[in-house]
């Protein structure tokens, strides 16, 4: 149902690998960035000499050899092995793309990663519990107000100076709405003083 936009890069991992999508992507024109599976069987064409220094162990030009996934895919494709000193960790990556650098295509799927951090954060800080439309445009702007609410509270934290996170502050100021303390007189406040942070490691938005 998706329509795929031309010049675009669509960036998923290796459990939504299926080669008839990928082939519908390429032909709508757009880019697409993905893990490959262990097992993937394939016959390498050609090689482009790897810059070990930034990770990149090999970048090929290939063609999938499998009878179903060659049937589905029949174009070639672009295998790109990288080693991320960060985690320690190989990544296997395909793409239709050949233009980019090895390590762009690399830095596209950790990107990926950051924007599921996004959504993750959404989900335990702006509790959002229900929405009050289910259209897009309804969703959207419930979203944005939620998250325009962070950012004040975010840029009042750093003007006041104030030294607890930014979602303690949300916390107790759910909690006296109508309350007419000058707000750092009320974090002082000893029945706010067990207000602690969700979780110390993930993503924060503040403006120090």
């Amino acid at each position: 149902m998706l329509t795929y936009e031309a010049s675009g890069f669509y960036v998923m991992d290796k459990a939504y690998v299926d080669f008839v999508r990928l082939f519908t992507i390429h032909e709508a024109q757009a880019f697409f960035v993905t893990r490959a599976k262990d097992n993937l069987n394939f016959k390498r064409i050609s090689s482009s000499k790897p810059d070990k220094k930034s990770g990149i162990i090999c970048d090929q030009t290939i063609r999938l050899n499998g009878f179903y996934s060659k049937r589905s895919y029949p174009e070639k494709m672009r295998r790109i092995k990288f080693f991320d000193k960060e985690q320690q960790r190989t990544f296997v990556f395909l793409t239709n793309n050949f233009t980019q650098e090895a390590t762009d295509i690399a830095l596209l799927y950790k990107y990926r990663w950051k924007v599921e951090l996004f959504f993750r954060w959404i989900k335990q800080h702006l509790k959002i519990k229900s929405f009050w439309g289910t259209s897009i445009n309804a969703v959207k702007t419930q979203v944005y107000i939620a998250i325009i609410t962070y950012t004040l509270v975010a840029i009042i934290k750093s003007k006041l100076k104030i030294s607890r996170s930014t979602f303690e502050i949300l916390q107790i100021l759910s909690a006296s709405m109508f309350d007419k303390t000058h707000l750092k007189d009320h974090l002082k406040s000893p029945i706010c003083q067990d207000v602690k942070e969700q979780n110390s490691e993930q993503l924060k938005m503040d403006l120090n």
